[in-house]
């Protein structure tokens, strides 16, 4: 019997994208900083600590592996998962925009498809997690628009307002004036902000409020992965120093929303290019001479970030242990090689470790059809190497 999740494990490795089943049953190597991740999701777990960390790693060699592998991690920790990329669209500088797709990118436990707003649908208008989130956005945020936002979603029967008050929640904000309109309809009273809301000054109240809805949820923090971090070092020069200013807030304990870990990944060479090359401490104190914090910690932490290390022989070893274990139950076959062949045979795979993932795969797809790979022939292995029936390659691609 052919196994379809093995099957699709092995063309997910094939294609050289990483994915979030891929970090589910790849998730032994680098055990040193898998083991620190780990301990500070606990602390957002069982102490309710907020931080986050930075990890950095040349091309290839496993960045976005290891996000999806904290992405299954958190989720087991009954932890909500948010997965961006920045781009061109999503840069660090604009966290409003950021707020949009993390939210649209937000993954429940348990969930293969991002979304809780049927969860929020849920919430009824005197419910006692209603009333704590009200209390909540009327006295913890900075501004109190949130208060009148939620109260309003809360109450409206009408389905337009509806949606408009859901999409504001979602990032696509909504004018002052018709929030006010919506709130004097529902209530007969009038809106009184104590801070009137923007959304270039005032977003974090936003990822304040959904870390607290999560809690309230029952659900025990939020983790938030963001990947291509490099991509700031292509924003002009005061669009990166704001761009700093911004990861503060997900990545220092005292700025970060509640039962939060934020984790973001780095090319290795961004300390070179970007900060040595871009002179970004200088250019810090040209431009906010008078309050380089918070962003100067953060240059400091980007230049301190752990690295991926290319994988130890012993981890090596198990990364082709498991392949030739899902490439055997997705063909429905044994590849009855030893991993010290395997390894040989993908020498000319180059240095990174994901050609060389490839290169396997890709002998054994050869050793499977033609029963004959490099200097490996099917008799070497032995015959029981193969079951009687062997449909070609081609019909699983």
């Amino acid at each position: 019997m052919y196994d379809m999740e093995a099957r699709h494990i092995v063309e997910a490795l094939r294609s050289g994208i990483p994915s979030r089943a891929v970090g589910q049953y790849f998730s032994e190597a680098r055990p040193r900083i898998m083991k620190e991740i780990s301990d500070r999701l606990d602390a957002v777990c069982d102490q309710g600590r907020s931080g986050g960390m930075v990890i950095s790693g040349k091309y290839g060699e496993g960045k976005t592996h290891l996000l999806n592998t904290v992405f299954n991690l958190a989720h087991s920790n009954n932890m909500v998962v948010s997965y961006l990329s920045l781009s061109k669209e999503t840069p660090m500088d604009k966290l409003y925009l950021i707020y949009q797709k993390v939210l649209q990118n937000t993954y429940l436990p348990k969930r293969r498809q991002p979304g809780f707003m049927y969860e929020l649908e849920k919430i009824s208008a005197n419910s006692p997690i209603a009333n704590e989130m009200l209390l909540y956005a009327a006295k913890q945020l900075e501004t109190d628009k949130l208060y009148y936002l939620f109260r309003s979603y809360l109450n409206t029967e009408d389905s337009d307002e509806k949606f408009l008050l859901q999409s504001d929640l979602e990032g696509d904000f909504i004018a002052n004036a018709p929030l006010k309109k919506i709130y004097r309809r529902i209530f007969g009273q009038p809106v009184k902000y104590n801070v009137n809301f923007t959304k270039t000054k005032h977003c974090r109240d936003y990822f304040s409020f959904m870390s607290y809805l999560f809690t309230q949820m029952g659900y025990h923090g939020w983790v938030i992965l963001l990947d291509e971090t490099e991509l700031i070092g292509r924003l002009g020069k005061k669009a990166r120093l704001n761009a700093y200013r911004n990861m503060a807030d997900f990545l220092l304990s005292d700025r970060c929303p509640e039962r939060t870990f934020s984790l973001f990944a780095l090319s290795s060479s961004y300390v070179e290019d970007v900060i040595e090359g871009k002179h970004e401490y200088e250019n810090l104190e040209a431009v906010y001479p008078e309050e380089p914090e918070p962003a100067r910690t953060i240059l400091n932490l980007l230049e301190g970030a752990p690295q991926l290390l290319p994988l130890t022989k012993e981890e090596i070893h198990e990364v082709l242990r498991k392949i030739q274990e899902f490439h055997g139950r997705a063909y429905n076959w044994t590849p009855a090689l030893s991993i010290e062949t395997l390894e040989e045979a993908i020498q000319s795979g180059g240095y990174l470790l994901r050609t060389r993932i490839r290169a396997a795969i890709e002998f054994l797809d050869q050793l499977y059809q033609y029963g004959k790979a490099g200097r490996t022939t099917i008799n070497e292995l032995g015959k029981e190497s193969f079951t009687e029936d062997v449909p070609s390659l081609e019909e699983f691609l």
